[in-house]
């Protein structure tokens, strides 16, 4: 079974995978362990990664970058009205209202949603991870910013369905990290003693997210988390685009921004600038040739202006981390570490302004830009049966406070109910109790929308069906199970009506005025918090586990709140019947819209698999035409008459240039057509050439075993010991073999001698190899018989047995040794035994 972790993030991606050794994280195609978050439409196919950030400018109203932030965003969406307008690509408004993308695919205009794009990118990686494990991948974890809200996860989710994944779990980056911090260190606190309190700051290249963690020996707890979605290297670079901008506008008098392919020029020149200022604090030149209107442009920067040109990004940095410490009311004298990742965190005066605020060093010992990946990996390993992992539990948070809200008959109104705090563990399920008579409705929201990085609050509603009154027309006790579950989705995963029968009829007023005084109340059954506790520790195992346990628990719960006094638990019988439950989720793609999505992947993948094809069948011809066209007048010339050479060579020259003109886009077919010509008129110079190579060793190979078996026949007739068991005929055989295959053989090498190097050879190296394989099954088994074994006398039998072995020979097992091997190795069926179960520990 494949164990994948999969960070994708706005500009780049990384793959990590679990091996019997640890985690690992794996290259692409390029020998390149990070793959660009990028997406290329062209005529024929779609390229993705490295081969599509290279069209970024040739290609650039087609190719797609930094779509991440547009998850389960709808078109109307401010944020989505407000980052359009500096897109190469252009969004649309799909059918739905969600936001889309338009490109054009095979020559014809397509809209792809966000789920779709990013399915593709996935798509990609799991390519790039099957190469390395060399098995299908489908089982994998995915990490997700801490601060996306339920649409946005929902939206990751429905992508890695279209990649053909099955996502075990979708982690928030900032505990991917505390993860693959935690996991590996010996000297964690003991589970009873005082938590090692850790903060983790993670500036990638569009987002700001900031976490604090306790650490017990095999736990992890996150505290709290802040971030700031908008404040990564992307803004820094804004900063340095825009100067340039202005000051190119001045010196050269050009509208950069009316152009976008010298906007994304210029973007990744400033990038690159970025990462040298960061290493140097000196003047650093900016030069590009043809940057506009044939307009060759220069500018420099260096460190320190930039800061003062940043200064009120910089500014932004404090109030996530000092969100952090308010939300746990801890001290900076708390704070065992600060660990950093990301690749904005090289930026020399972010590192300041993170030391200035603690007060202390800041710590580098993960790495800034593999960290999520390995966490992710080593929760799948976690999650995974095939790998046995050192236990660690992790207990998550829910970043924004989750309310629900209901119609309520008796207050002729809507009520509602805090269900989920800000902060509150997660994965969690609780049990709500309702009395109703008929179905209702539940909405469930984010509480507190100032501090939602999103525009709606609303999570979703949830109607809750074939809801019957009693047999006495009294309301019923409806159960309600609201979860947030491991992917950090929240969700109402059950609903249960309890029907009461009673057997005493004397005994029914008192139950319906308790049913009539608390018909609108609602009732929650929350676990307390060592059982809170218990879950989390259990959570590792699996998450099926997880939720039989959850609902054990609140289950226990109910029926004893359910319970009449002692004396009549005999008169009242319980029925419980599932409900079912519709859900309206806002932005979730239907059943069927998804079905077709993945369908279309899969004959997209397929358009790229038969384009390759092609393009590989064109490759070959090229790679050929090439290839003979100078051996033809090098190595190959004595093999091939000048006429030959001279039609061989106008051929190559034709197709050479057929390939640039009529053949430069042709079906499969005809290049391996094209190429079969070729090889037609090739081959045979060049088999002559083999055959000049490699026929003088076979005529040797063969020499010497004729000069083998003729010593053998020579030695027996001067009556040497070692061959005088054999018998006068089978020599003469012998003899007679190897001389007419040395008849043979003389012969060959005559003609061939005598023969035109530019003419097919008299013999060729296959038929002396036959000749030598046919003289030795002759011949071997008559030489290498076998000796016939001389008993020896009794006597000397005898002194053996009593004397032992001589010379390390006979049976030690006799004298009751076994036999041993001193290089410490052991037979097979020993080290089968042996065996060890490989693990990650």
């Amino acid at each position: 079974m494949s164990v994948v972790g999969i960070d994708v993030g706005f500009q780049s991606c990384y793959i990590a995978v679990a091996r019997a050794g640890g985690i690992e994280t794996v290259a692409n195609e390029y020998s390149d362990r990070c793959t660009p978050a990028c997406i290329s439409f062209g005529p024929k196919n779609r390229s993705i990664g490295a081969a599509a950030k290279s069209q970024v400018i040739s290609n650039a109203r087609n190719t797609l970058q930094g779509f991440k932030r547009f998850h389960g965003r709808a078109y109307s969406d401010p944020f989505i009205q407000t980052e359009k307008s500096g897109l190469a690509y252009e969004l649309v408004q799909l059918p739905t209202g969600a936001a889309g993308i338009k490109a054009m695919y095979l020559e014809e205009e397509r809209h792809f949603t966000i789920e779709q794009v990013t399915g593709m990118l996935l798509t990609k990686l799991k390519e790039t991870a099957e190469s390395a494990l060399k098995k299908p991948v489908v089982d994998c974890v995915v990490a997700v910013p801490c601060f996306y809200t339920d649409a946005e996860r929902r939206s990751v989710m429905e992508a890695t369905q279209i990649a053909g994944l099955n996502c075990l779990r979708l982690i928030n980056e900032t505990t991917a990290v505390a993860l693959a911090y935690g996991i590996y260190k010996q000297d964690l606190p003991a589970p009873e003693e005082k938590p090692r309190i850790v903060v983790f700051i993670d500036m990638g290249h569009s987002a700001f997210q900031v976490s604090v963690c306790a650490f017990n020996k095999g736990k992890l707890k996150v505290l709290a988390t802040s971030f700031d979605p908008s404040l990564g290297g992307k803004k820094f670079d804004d900063v340095l685009v825009n100067y340039f901008c202005e000051e190119f506008g001045k010196k050269y008098k050009l509208d950069i921004k009316s152009n976008i392919r010298p906007l994304l020029r210029l973007a990744q020149e400033c990038e690159k600038l970025k990462k040298l200022m960061s290493a140097n604090a000196s003047d650093l030149p900016m030069n590009i040739e043809c940057f506009m209107n044939d307009i060759d442009v220069s500018g420099k920067m260096n460190r320190s202006h930039f800061e003062e040109m940043c200064d009120g990004i910089l500014a932004r940095v404090e109030a996530p981390l000092r969100s952090v410490l308010e939300q746990t009311k801890l001290k900076k004298e708390d704070i065992y570490a600060v660990e950093i990742v990301g690749g904005a965190t090289r930026i020399p005066s972010v590192k300041e302004r993170i030391i200035k605020f603690f007060g202390k060093e800041i710590s580098t010992t993960l790495n800034a830009d593999e960290a999520v990946t390995r966490g992710c990996a080593l929760q799948c390993a976690i999650l995974s049966p095939a790998f046995k992992v050192r236990e660690f539990s992790i207990t998550d948070l829910a970043p924004f406070p989750i309310s629900l809200k209901w119609n309520s008959p008796a207050e002729e109104g809507l009520s509602d109910c805090e269900v989920f705090p800000k902060n509150h563990a997660a994965p969690f399920s609780k049990v709500l109790t309702f009395y109703r008579k008929e179905p209702f409705t539940l909405e469930a929201y984010y509480n507190s929308p100032k501090e939602l990085p999103y525009p709606d609050p609303t999570i979703g509603q949830f109607m809750i069906q074939k809801v019957v009154p009693q047999a006495d027309s009294s309301s019923s006790k409806v159960k309600v199970k609201v979860r947030v579950n491991l992917h950090g989705i929240f969700s109402v995963s059950s609903a249960s009506l309890v029907e009461i029968q009673k057997t005493d009829e004397n005994e029914e007023a008192m139950d319906t005025d308790v049913t009539t005084k608390d018909e609108e109340k609602m009732q929650v059954d929350q676990e307390q918090q060592k059982q809170e506790e218990n879950q989390q520790n259990s959570q590792g195992d699996n998450s099926s586990n997880s939720e039989e346990m959850e609902v054990s628990q609140a289950g226990a719960k109910d029926k004893k709140m359910d319970q009449p006094p002692q004396a009549k638990k005999p008169k009242v019988k319980t029925n419980t019947v599932d409900l079912p439950i519709e859900n309206y989720l806002p932005w979730q793609i239907g059943k069927d819209a998804l079905n077709t999505f993945i369908e279309n992947e899969g004959k997209m993948i397929m358009q790229d698999k038969l384009e390759k094809e092609r393009n590989d069948a064109k490759n070959a011809v090229e790679e050929y035409v090439y290839e003979m066209r100078d051996k033809v007048c090098g190595v190959y010339e004595m093999f091939v008459s000048e006429d030959d050479r001279n039609s061989f060579t106008l051929r190559l020259e034709d197709t050479e240039n057929w390939l640039y003109e009529d053949g430069e886009d042709q079906p499969k077919q005809v290049y391996i057509d094209k190429l079969t010509e070729l090889k037609n008129m090739g081959q045979p110079i060049k088999t002559r050439f083999q055959e000049f190579e490699e026929r003088p060793k076979a005529f040797e190979e063969l020499g010497k075993h004729i000069q083998q078996y003729m010593k053998v026949v020579l030695s027996f007739r001067n009556e040497e010991e070692q061959y005088n068991h054999l018998d006068a005929t089978d020599i003469a055989k012998v003899e007679k073999c190897a001389s007419e295959v040395m008849e043979w053989m003389n012969n060959k090498m005559n003609l061939q001698s005598k023969q035109s190097l530019t003419v097919d050879p008299v013999v060729k190296t296959k038929e002396i190899r036959a000749k030598t394989q046919e003289l030795t099954s002759t011949c071997n088994p008559i030489v290498t018989k076998a000796k016939p074994k001389v008993e020896p006398p009794k006597e000397e039998q005898q002194s053996a047995e009593q004397n032992g072995p001589v010379d390390g020979e006979g049976d030690v097992a006799k004298q009751g040794h076994q036999p041993t091997e001193h290089n410490g190795s052991t037979t097979s069926s020993e080290a089968e035994k042996k065996l060890p179960d490989m693990d990650i520990d």
